[in-house]
């Protein structure tokens, strides 16, 4: 099942909200922040999973929020890395 937008906010919020509480940035970055950090780790997660020849996000299932979390999750970490505190996506 291909994602359409509401898909990718669903998706993405979910694996954003998880990700922020496995980082430490859940009550800074809100609903929005957590859709935002999870539609790009959807993204990042499909990028970094295609470099060692898996599938990225491949519909609305387990699979794609599994990539969507691992691409947020590194997402947060990255973010905290640079700028010195999690405070804010």
């Amino acid at each position: 099942m291909e994602l359409g937008f509401l898909g990718w906010i669903i998706l993405g919020g979910l694996a954003g909200w998880v990700a922020s509480m496995i980082a430490g940035t859940d009550a800074k970055q809100g609903l929005l922040g957590n859709i935002i950090v999870g539609i790009v780790g959807g993204f990042l997660g499909g990028w970094l999973f295609g470099l060692f020849g898996g599938d990225g996000v491949t519909g609305f299932n387990l699979w794609s929020f599994l990539v969507a979390l691992v691409g947020a999750v590194v997402l947060l970490f990255i973010w905290k890395a640079v700028t010195g505190r999690g405070d804010r996506v």
